[in-house]
């Protein structure tokens, strides 16, 4: 998939020192430090949509709104929240569904169940998303740069595809370690070399006690990535917009 087919995508999540993304079972750690969090403001302000996996939805409930009051910028309009769910496990109740903010659901073909009407729903693949049918959908709907926020599954879906722009890893100075807490990336085993997801290297910055470390997407290598089926530059903080 070209990159000239989809919108603009920049991968971002923090971990710790470990490479996990929460704690035992999922649950949530806060592992971004004040300057991390308006880094990710910065992002969030500067995107059409945030997306995110059903996972995620289900563990956090998350907003997915741009907390201006963090960066003193006023806001004239708000990413679209995007989640990946294939089957149509959003509750009702979860916050990506108050209206507050335009929701795009994505879900598979097969998922019959219906939604409120101020949600947009994009069917693609039989039983999975598609997601490369998904992005091209999004950039007809005019979303032209996206910021994948997780979790672990839609991150290595994103990875693995090689469809994604620049890839930001805040590493926070904490171990968690144990057998269930979730780690960057899920599914399918790296058994060899043809299956690594190839990096190019460009920084790595401090910033509050950890560190910031940007990737682009690197070399390919043979055999082709295996995606699963579900699942701009930051400014510095404080920087004008």
């Amino acid at each position: 998939m070209a990159p000239h087919d989809r919108p603009d995508i920049h991968i971002n999540c923090a971990v710790s020192a470990d490479g996990r993304l929460a704690f035992a079972g999922g649950r949530r750690a806060r592992l971004s430090g004040p300057q991390d969090l308006a880094r990710v403001q910065w992002l969030r302000a500067d995107v059409d949509g945030i997306l995110v996996g059903i996972g995620t939805v289900l563990l956090d409930d998350p907003s997915l709104r741009v907390h201006a009051e963090m960066i003193d910028r006023p806001m004239v309009r708000s990413p679209a929240r995007i989640v990946l769910d294939s089957s149509g496990r959003t509750p009702m109740s979860a916050r990506v569904l108050d209206g507050s903010i335009p929701t795009i659901l994505a879900v598979s073909e097969s998922c019959t169940r219906t939604f409120p009407p101020n949600v947009t729903v994009l069917r693609s693949g039989g039983v999975r998303v598609d997601i490369p049918t998904l992005l091209q959908q999004l950039q007809r709907a005019g979303i032209r740069k996206i910021l994948v926020e997780g979790g672990g599954e839609v991150i290595a879906s994103f990875v693995r595809g090689g469809w994604f722009d620049r890839f930001t890893v805040y590493v926070a100075p904490v171990a968690i370690g144990g057998a269930t807490a979730p780690p960057m990336m899920r599914g399918p085993e790296t058994v060899g070399d043809a299956d690594a997801a190839r990096l190019r290297f460009v920084s790595a910055e401090p910033i509050d006690d950890g560190v910031l470390v940007t990737y682009l997407p690197g070399a390919s290598v043979p055999g082709a990535p295996r995606p699963l089926s579900d699942g701009a530059s930051a400014r510095p903080p404080g920087a004008p917009p």
